[in-house]
This record gives structure tokens, C-alpha cells and sequence, in this order.
């Protein structure tokens, strides 16, 4: 499927992780974030810059930047008029939220 038939990017890249780490005793929290903070930097070698919405956290945190980035300046563009036109108060402003 050619990359700009749908909103989502991405598609050259051959492999997808999601590192995911929770512990039920808060007093491991250190040990537990280490491992995974460390894992983390082992795999960023191997790793794009490229930016899967889904895994973006609130946009408080991370930024619209990060959005856009998501799905890359055209389709963003190309989403925020769809949005605009179908959805110009926001009703849907969940997640990770592209602005009319």
C-alpha cells in the first residue's frame, strides 16, 4: 500500500516494540524503571526517529509537535482540514487530538 493512501506512516519500517514495564510493590520502582530505562537506551541504536500516535502520552506532555510528527507535516495537514470540515468544535478531542 503506497505510504500517503492512508494517515498513517511508517510503513517501510520492518519491526514495531513497545516496551511496557509495571510491578505491583512500589518499593521496586526503582529497580523496575532502571531495567526498562536501560533497555530503552540498548535498543535506540536500532531504533528511527519515526513517531507511532498511539504510543505518544497526553499531548500535555509530549507536545503537538509530536503529533505532527506522527503523521508527518502533508498528512497532517491533509487530517486537520478533514477534521475541520467534519468536526470543526473539537467534540472529538480525545487522545491524541489534531485541532480543527
Amino acid at each position: 500500500m503506497p505510504e500517503d493512501a492512508t494517515a498513517f506512516n511508517h510503513r517501510k519500517n520492518a519491526f514495531n516494540a513497545l516496551i511496557v514495564s509495571s510491578w505491583p510493590d512500589q518499593a521496586e520502582n526503582e529497580k523496575h524503571i532502571r531495567w526498562t530505562r536501560q533497555l530503552w537506551q540498548a535498543l535506540q541504536p536500532h531504533a528511527t526517529t519515526d513517531v507511532y500516535v498511539n504510543y505518544l502520552g497526553p499531548e500535555t506532555d509530549e507536545g503537538a509537535d509530536r503529533v505532527r510528527a506522527a503523521y508527518g507535516a502533508r498528512k497532517y495537514e491533509r487530517l486537520r482540514a478533514l477534521k475541520q470540515e467534519y468536526d470543526p468544535q473539537n467534540m472529538f478531542r480525545m487522545n491524541q487530538n489534531i485541532k480543527p
